[in-house]
């Protein structure tokens, strides 16, 4: 049970001395979220991964199902593509639905490569949605495992984070993974890779500087006018296809009979004000997700840097990253 009407009145107040009409939306938003998180927790709303059959499940954080179907024409193992309504809107919820004990006994056979840091606020840290908005009230029902339940839970963004792109290159977490693939013992390895997320970092991973501001927060300069939909929405796609590209040397870096791409939550571009993914958002561009079907075969064509033993599980890696750091990079907080 969570109660927390000073903030939400003190956040809804703040919102709208700046402008009135969104402050009062604001407002009556997070009292719905406090009732959606209620009853989504307890009636499980959407498809929850473990309940399809998959060996390898890729997660592409916030790809939207259009943007998907705009550049499949590029990628041969895009072909037999689905939409399915994601668990949530947010990675938290996402990680929390996902990871629940009611799949217990499957996650203790499977393993978990991930670039996102919500493993640590949800598994580690206990910090269940809504976890960066005061929400006057709220009963949500989250049960998620303790991180030593996996198999395997290698936390790439807890030691792998380029300092210089603000995020985990997607090319790291193709190597953890084909890494997870060859050496782990696993019935199952989902693999969640940070991208299209921004910041949109195609253009600066060749390079030696910095991501430009634009990139970095993107979104921004979309609700300002300082950039147009189509801008913004291009870079976006620049970033789906560098994660894509990775996604493709890891096909043929694993063996997996069934594997599903897929992500965690679409991203919001405007569509009736909302940008990005706030928490419980209903919009279909937010909460509809793609599901690909495809196959893996290990051709051995990448020998990746941390094979060769460097696989630890989840019980005997320690975490010390600066969680909160990344989540602001990430556009959280």
């Amino acid at each position: 049970m969570g109660i927390n009407v000073r903030d939400w009145y003190a956040d809804t107040r703040e919102q709208m001395e700046e402008d009135l009409r969104s402050g009062l939306l604001l407002g009556v938003y997070y009292l719905y979220v406090g009732l959606w998180l209620t009853i989504s927790t307890r009636l499980r709303f959407g498809t929850p991964a473990f309940e399809r059959d998959w060996d390898l499940l890729v997660v592409l954080d916030t790809c939207r199902t259009d943007a998907l179907s705009a550049v499949a024409h590029e990628y041969d193992f895009l072909g037999d593509r689905q939409t399915v309504w994601s668990t949530g809107s947010t990675s938290g919820e996402w990680v929390a639905h996902t990871f629940d004990r009611a799949y217990a006994s499957t996650i203790a056979r499977s393993g978990y490569v991930t670039a996102n840091p919500h493993s640590e606020e949800v598994l580690r840290n206990r910090l269940m949605p809504p976890q960066y908005v005061a929400v006057p009230a709220t009963w949500p029902d989250w049960n998620p495992v303790e991180p030593d339940t996996f198999a395997l839970l290698d936390e790439v963004w807890a030691d792998a984070r380029d300092e210089r792109l603000g995020v985990v290159p997607p090319a790291t977490v193709t190597d953890r993974a084909i890494a997870a693939g060859r050496e782990a013992d696993l019935d199952r390895l989902i693999v969640h890779y940070m991208q299209p997320h921004a910041p949109y970092i195609a253009d600066a991973i060749d390079g030696d500087g910095p991501v430009q501001e634009f990139c970095a927060e993107p979104f921004e300069s979309l609700r300002s006018g300082e950039a147009d939909r189509k801008t913004v929405w291009n870079h976006y796609l620049d970033n789906l296809r560098l994660v894509l590209d990775e996604v493709a040397a890891l096909l043929e870096n694993v063996e997996a009979e069934r594997v599903v791409i897929t992500a965690d939550h679409g991203e919001a571009f405007g569509e009736w004000g909302f940008y990005e993914h706030p928490v419980g958002c209903p919009l279909p561009a937010v909460k509809q997700v793609p599901w690909v079907e495809t196959t893996a075969n290990d051709r051995n064509t990448r020998r990746p840097a941390t094979e060769n033993g460097n696989i630890e599980s989840s019980g005997e890696k320690s975490v010390s990253a600066d969680v909160q750091t990344q989540l602001e990079d990430l556009g959280y907080y």
